[in-house]
């Protein structure tokens, strides 16, 4: 995976985005939108750009109202995004920045002047993903923490029951893992989880959403998906889990399946028929998968 970061040049003229794709190509990934409309449909394309740099005379839909667009859409509403244009207007500079640009460059470029807005604002957004990377990430096993999960199980279920939606939930716990730390120390446990980790996040789909959700457990939030297909995801995972020897250590763990159903009235009762589930999975033998 290329490492630099992505910047999108937005501009009806081809000459003006091959003299910003010449400053910046060295350092940076490159997209490219002649039009407005094309502008937000890369911003929304995976990968996403951490920087916009937007004419704002263009046909269509000028770089003001690509902005408006950007800026309310929660997906792509915290990309900074300099502007760039031959107006050396104080008044359009000062619409701009009250819209939610960051920046101002004004044409003719300047290399030099281009490169260190552009370096300034870049790194000002990695150090941002970072911070809530940090926040919303367990930062032993890099899956989502419970506090995210917490917001994010909510509105989850609230998109499922709107749309009649299947929706599964997973909550998986590793066997004995008490006897892992006291038998060969915290360490030892701390690479089963991180491995544990590492599994759930292969085996899951862009739609799914896979949390710590403390200590030894683990829950998987599947959209679209019933308990049949459910179980045979967690199936996957314990076989996967169950064939490693991480470090000499044997380990298995348990699941509890529950779908979503109109006897839901909130996904913390969605939660208690999985926790239900895998209890029952404990309490019979382990290292298996039980649906609610």
């Amino acid at each position: 995976m290329d490492s630099k970061a992505i910047v999108l040049l937005v501009d009806d003229v081809a000459s003006n985005i091959h003299s910003l794709a010449t400053i910046l190509e060295d350092n940076y990934v490159i997209k490219v939108a002649t039009s407005g409309k094309r502008a937000l449909e890369l911003t929304c394309s995976e990968p996403m750009p951490d920087l916009i740099l937007l004419d704002i005379e263009m046909p269509l839909m000028d770089g003001y109202e690509v902005l408006k667009k950007l800026k309310a859409d929660t997906r792509t509403k915290h990309i900074p995004v300099i502007f760039v244009t031959a107006s050396t207007q104080m008044e359009d500079e000062q619409k701009g920045l009250e819209l939610g640009a960051v920046d101002y460059i004004t044409k003719p470029l300047r290399p030099a002047i281009v490169q260190a807005r552009v370096r300034t604002q870049i790194t000002i957004k990695l150090q941002q993903d970072e911070l809530v990377r940090m926040a919303l990430r367990d930062k032993l096993t890099g899956l989502y923490n419970r506090h995210y999960l917490t917001e994010m199980s909510k509105l989850m279920f609230a998109n499922a029951r709107r749309h009649e939606e299947s929706m599964s939930i997973v909550m998986c716990d590793i066997d004995n893992f008490k006897s892992v730390n006291d038998t060969y120390g915290h360490l030892k446990g701390d690479k089963v989880l991180q491995q544990m980790g590492s599994i759930l996040l292969k085996q899951q789909r862009s739609e799914d959403f896979v949390a710590r959700y403390g200590g030894e457990e683990f829950l998987l939030v599947l959209w679209k998906c019933n308990a049949k297909n459910a179980k045979e995801k967690a199936e996957k995972i314990r076989i996967a889990l169950s064939e490693l020897h991480i470090d000499g250590i044997k380990v298995t763990a348990s699941f509890g399946v529950a779908q979503l159903s109109k006897q839901h009235v909130n996904f913390n009762s969605l939660l208690q028929d999985a926790d239900t589930a895998l209890f029952k999975a404990k309490e019979t033998g382990r290292n298996k998968t039980l649906i609610h």
